[in-house]
């Protein structure tokens, strides 16, 4: 039996729940599969023990934003420039603030 890209990554996450790249593996799968809430409850587990992962802020606001959520996003990106230590990160975080009229 051939198993899916996101099975894969929750066996990862089952063994090993602290496996940030499996974490925001799945969240970008989720989202790719237009699972747009349980991609944010990702992208949220995954900030919650890295707080200074830049592209989970980024791609969990770019989420957000596809949800209707435009005021959670916005606090999104705001948090991933204060607490994202690469700056390619924080531009592009910046630049989705400014977008949304920041």
């Amino acid at each position: 039996m051939e198993h899916t890209r996101r099975q894969i990554l929750e066996q990862m996450l089952a063994e090993n729940p602290g496996n940030a790249f499996a974490r925001y593996g799945l969240a970008m799968e989720l989202v790719n599969g237009g699972h747009f809430e349980p991609a944010v409850k990702e992208f949220e587990a995954l900030l919650a023990a890295q707080p200074d992962y830049g592209a989970a802020y980024y791609h969990g606001g770019q989420t957000l934003e596809k949800l209707g959520r435009i005021d959670q996003a916005r606090d999104w990106y705001r948090r991933g420039v204060a607490s994202s230590r690469d700056a390619h990160a924080r531009s592009e975080l910046q630049a989705a603030l400014d977008i949304l009229g920041e």
